[in-house]
C-alpha cells in the first residue's frame, strides 16, 4: 500500500472526518485552519479560515453542505463546505473540544472544556435550515463529569448522548432531559483518560480508545463491554471498518515524552485488530510521531491517519487486504 502523503498543516493533526459519500476528507489541526481534501487522490481543495486557535474536531452534515468545527479559541463555527464562508459562530466561555451533528442535522452536540473555574459541559444547539435564522441559544446544557470531556456523540435516533473523557467513565444521557441514564462499570471500564470514541455504522456499538493502552468495544443500548483490544502504547485514536470486522488503533507516547524515546523513522503505526477475535492482524507504519486521528472511508476501501508530525496519510487498501484470513 503506497500511502498518499498530504502536507497542508503546519502543526499536529487533531481530527479527521469523511463526508457521507466518502469523496471528501476534512482534517483539523493545531494550526487554526481546517482543510478539505479529495479523498481519492489527496488533492487539497481548500481551507476554512477564521479560527484563532487549535481546531480540535469537526463534523460534516449528511448532504455535505455544512461543516461544523470546534476550537480552542472558545468558538464553534458553521461553514459552507463549498464556498468556505462562515455561516455562524457560537461563542463559549471555554475551549470547544468535540462537535457532532445529530441524525437529520437539526441539532449539534458541542462539548466545552473545564476552564478558569468552569466545569466541562455538553451543549445541544439547534441548527437552522437557513443560516439567517440561526441562533446561539442552547436547547440543553449538561454539566457533571469531572475533567475534560474528550468526545460526545449522539446515540441511536438522537435519543441519547454518549460522552467520555478524562475521568475514564463513559456516560449515557437522555438528550431531552439531560438526565444521566448509565455509567460504565469501573471494574471493566478504562483505567485512564478516554481519548477517542467511534460509532459503528448502524450505531449499535461503539469503540473507545484510552491512555491505558487499550481500546474497548461497547454495546450502545446497555453499555455492556463486548471486547477489549490491548496494545503496548497509549491509544489516541480509534476507527472501525464499515466493511470488514476490523478495528484500527493509533497512538504513541504523550507529546512530551516523544523526544526521550527512540525516534526511528516512521516507527508509529496504525494497528489493525480483528474485531471479533481481538487479535492483531497487521500494522501500517509511517508517521514520525504519535497518531492523533484515524478515519475509515465509508466505503471501507481506504483509511487515513493524521499524526503529531503534521501529515495526513491516505491509504487505499490492496486487494489482499480484503482476503486476510486469521
Amino acid at each position: 500500500m503506497r500511502p498518499i502523503l498530504m502536507k497542508g498543516h503546519e502543526r499536529p493533526l487533531t481530527f479527521l472526518k469523511y463526508n457521507g459519500e466518502g469523496d471528501l476528507l476534512f482534517s483539523c489541526a493545531k494550526d487554526h485552519n481546517p482543510t478539505v481534501w479529495f479523498a481519492d487522490n489527496g488533492e487539497r481543495l481548500g481551507t476554512y479560515r477564521g479560527h484563532n486557535g487549535a481546531v480540535w474536531c469537526c463534523d460534516v452534515s449528511r448532504d455535505s453542505m455544512r461543516l461544523i468545527t470546534g476550537s480552542a479559541d472558545q468558538t464553534v463555527k458553521l461553514w459552507s463546505v463549498q464556498s468556505g464562508t462562515q455561516l455562524f459562530t457560537f461563542n463559549f466561555d471555554s475551549p470547544a473540544r468535540s462537535v457532532d451533528f445529530s441524525v437529520g442535522d437539526k441539532l449539534a452536540l458541542i462539548t466545552t472544556d473545564p476552564f478558569m473555574g468552569l466545569t466541562s459541559a455538553i451543549h445541544v444547539k439547534r441548527i437552522a435550515r437557513d443560516p439567517n435564522d440561526q441562533t446561539a441559544e442552547s436547547v440543553l446544557v449538561i454539566r457533571g463529569p469531572q475533567g475534560r470531556i474528550n468526545r460526545a456523540v449522539w446515540g441511536p435516533l438522537n435519543k441519547t448522548i454518549i460522552s467520555a473523557g478524562e475521568d475514564s467513565i463513559i456516560r449515557i444521557w437522555d438528550s431531552e432531559t439531560g438526565k444521566l441514564l448509565m455509567e460504565s462499570d469501573k471494574e471493566t471500564g478504562h483505567k485512564k483518560a478516554i481519548t477517542s470514541l467511534a460509532k459503528s455504522d448502524d450505531g449499535s456499538h461503539f469503540l473507545t480508545g484510552s491512555h491505558d493502552k487499550s481500546a474497548k468495544l461497547w454495546d450502545t443500548r446497555t453499555l455492556t463491554l463486548i471486547k477489549t483490544y490491548v496494545t503496548e502504547r497509549p491509544v489516541n485514536a480509534v476507527a472501525m471498518s464499515p466493511l470488514l470486522d476490523h478495528v484500527v488503533l493509533g497512538g504513541g507516547q504523550d507529546a512530551s515524552a516523544v523526544t526521550t524515546t527512540d525516534h526511528r523513522a516512521g516507527k508509529f503505526e496504525a494497528k489493525f485488530f480483528d474485531k471479533i477475535l481481538q487479535e492483531e492482524i497487521g500494522g501500517v507504519k509511517g508517521h514520525f510521531g504519535p497518531i492523533n486521528a484515524l478515519a475509515f472511508n465509508p466505503d471501507g476501501k481506504s483509511f487515513s491517519s493524521g499524526g503529531e508530525d503534521g501529515y495526513v496519510r491516505l491509504h487505499h487498501f490492496d486487494p489482499d487486504y480484503f482476503n486476510i484470513k486469521i
